[in-house]
């Protein structure tokens, strides 16, 4: 086995590059992608240069694997900032604190309103058609609703 390691070639490299690359497609979670690219890396050096000793290729194939790892995490901790669109891709945000008249009247808490060219399900105290109500909230596809003018 130990003569086997001290005598890589670029293919033995590649060849494992290339495992972990097709493993991590099955589901690693980012885990095997950068050592997996950094088994590539080590292929083409030693393609590259076929003197490189076997000690080298395997201090190199360690140095990019955390190097690469330890880049991403950077990266994804970074790329965790706040939007300067946070209602972007969450339908129904934009309706919050809008008025609109109910379409059809809120019966055992559920309604519906008319927003635009949509009919919308809304929840909340129970009003009959054509009351203002204004968007206080959403729980997923609904929205929370409240009566503009109580009733008294």
């Amino acid at each position: 086995m130990m003569a086997y390691l001290q005598h890589l070639s670029y293919w033995d490299w590649l060849a494992f590059g290339t495992v972990l690359l097709i493993l991590e497609v099955f589901g690693a979670g980012g885990y095997l992608l950068w050592i997996g690219l950094a088994g590539a890396s080590v292929g083409v050096l030693t393609f590259l240069f076929p003197e490189l000793p076997w000690t080298l290729q395997f201090i190199l194939f360690a140095v990019l694997s955390v190097l690469t790892a330890v880049l991403w995490w950077q990266r994804q901790r970074s790329a965790g900032k706040p939007s300067d669109q946070p209602g972007l891709n969450q339908r129904g945000s934009e309706l919050l604190g809008r008025q609109f008249v109910l379409h059809e009247a809120i019966v055992g808490g559920r309604g519906k309103i008319k927003a635009g060219d949509s009919l919308w399900l809304v929840i909340g105290a129970d009003l009959p058609a054509g009351s203002e109500v204004r968007v206080v909230g959403q729980d997923g596809v609904l929205l929370k609703v409240e009566a503009v003018h109580p009733q008294g």
